[in-house]
């Protein structure tokens, strides 16, 4: 298996880009791409933690916002450090990047949803939203060779950078404000409503593709 062409034009690709090379002439050799990803699951792991924690004091959000940074950290120089040594496994690399970055992503969630910001059952669904996309990504790779890692100008760094600025706000306001929904009275907060925009948007993106590939494969007669 060859890895497929990485398709990356987010609103940040280009710093970013540089910012990736530059760290990658300057790391030492034992950090492998095998312990980045491990790196990155970690800082999953820390969002989840100062999430949870932030049940007994809002400043544990800030663990929260440090664990984005690790999880970028790792997330995004594992792959770029092992072609920058052209020490490239596709196979293994494949297949170990992605199952912990969804183990990562559920971790996460679970850490949100376990909070006082954000109701489990909402936590969920954006958890399912991306996890629809990534589904489409990673079959269509298989398909046609082509990773596409970008989504209405917004790919994983934009949406770390989001999910930050929502933890800073969750700091900033506390988790006091409430919203009541109309049908059962559910109570929702803020944080909430936007976590489950961003769950439709993110399935929304999925099923426009899904049929816009559907579509193409059926004209092609395969």
């Amino acid at each position: 298996m060859t890895s497929p062409k990485r398709i990356q034009n987010n609103l940040t690709a280009g710093v970013e880009r540089r910012v990736l090379n530059w760290l990658c002439l300057r790391l030492p050799l034992w950090c492998t791409p095998d312990r980045l990803t491990a790196f990155a699951f970690f800082g999953a792991v820390v969002i989840g933690v100062g999430y949870v924690l932030s049940n007994f004091h809002r400043g544990w959000l800030l663990l929260a916002v440090a664990g984005y940074a690790i999880n970028w950290f790792g997330d995004s120089l594992d792959g770029s450090i092992a072609r920058h040594r052209k020490i490239e496994r596709p196979n293994y690399g494949y297949f170990i990047d992605h199952s912990l970055d969804a183990l990562a992503n559920t971790v996460l969630v679970l850490g949100l949803g376990l909070s006082p910001y954000v109701r489990m059952d909402t936590a969920m669904f954006g958890l399912a939203g991306y996890l629809l996309l990534s589904i489409h990504t990673f079959i269509s790779a298989k398909l046609f060779g082509v990773m596409q890692l970008t989504y209405l100008g917004g790919g994983p760094t934009e949406m770390r950078l989001t999910l930050m600025v929502m933890t800073l706000l969750m700091y900033w306001h506390g988790p006091e404000a409430s919203i009541a929904w109309p049908i059962r009275d559910v109570m929702l907060s803020p944080f909430d409503v936007f976590v489950s925009v961003l769950g439709l948007a993110l399935a929304g993106v999925f099923t426009f593709h899904t049929v816009r590939t559907g579509r193409e494969l059926f004209r092609k007669g395969g």
